[in-house]
């Protein structure tokens, strides 16, 4: 393994936490990589942010970082984690991008998709957040969550996370295809082979990017890196090693 300090910067999906990649950080701590998993709801706890914005501060905390900067996005992470890919302060030697949605490109598909996270929204913020758990834990794409994080102490994040159906919606994303060629680093884009609508679009993105590999991890949906955590891990390992034999080289 090379000498260079080599850190995953993981952020989680939507209704997600930290804690929910700290399994991951644990088995690639024990191969000697560093892992950081970001708090997103941080950066939405003072005012309103847009998914650019929120790309452009979190790049800016990572360019202090020596050694390589791997950027690690699942779902909604996965998005921001785009933005930072293009954004002109991007610190990133390669990233791992994980069912994401590089955006909507209709009028009409926007405002649809924003009625619909304004709705979870309100009920995020002013319904009974069980309920509201429940409803969001039932959405056929998310329906397994049995090795995520306990989301009870979410509630305590309840206004970011309302404010993240707004501001982050998909509906409120830049369409990224067109920019996608500008992203000349390392990538790999991971599905689940039960998650078809996904697989689709992280086809279509990658044919559009210089240095891209899509690969499909069996036995696993939209939420993969839990619901088949090894082989999840696995890949990422593979990912990092040839990432980590390149930077000695250059060395």
């Amino acid at each position: 393994m090379s000498t260079t300090p080599i850190t995953l910067w993981c952020l989680h999906g939507a209704v997600g936490a930290a804690a929910d990649w700290f399994p991951f950080r644990d088995a690639m701590e024990s191969r000697g990589y560093q892992v950081r998993a970001i708090d997103l709801w941080r950066f939405l706890d003072c005012c309103p942010r847009s998914l650019a914005e929120t790309a452009i501060s979190l790049n800016a905390e990572v360019q202090a970082s020596a050694g390589v900067n791997l950027l690690v996005g699942y779902s909604m992470g996965g998005r921001i984690a785009l933005y930072c890919l293009l954004s002109e302060n991007s610190p990133w030697d390669a990233a791992i991008i994980i069912g994401a949605h590089p955006g909507l490109v209709t009028e009409e598909e926007k405002i649809a998709r924003r009625n619909i996270d304004t709705d979870w929204s309100v009920k995020c913020l002013h319904g009974e957040w069980e309920t509201f758990l429940a409803e969001w834990q039932s959405q056929g794409i998310l329906r397994d969550a049995s090795s995520l994080s306990d989301r009870t102490p979410l509630r305590l994040r309840r206004k970011e996370i309302a404010r993240s159906f707004l501001d982050w919606s998909l509906g409120a994303q830049e369409n990224l295809w067109p920019r996608l060629p500008e992203i000349k680093i390392p990538i790999l884009w991971l599905t689940g082979e039960n998650d078809e609508k996904f697989t689709l679009l992280a086809e279509r993105a990658t044919a559009l990017m210089p240095n891209a590999r899509h690969q499909v991890i069996s036995a696993a949906g939209h939420r993969l890196p839990w619901q088949n955590a090894q082989a999840f891990t696995d890949a990422v390992i593979v990912f990092v090693d040839h990432i980590s034999r390149d930077s000695t080289k250059e060395a």
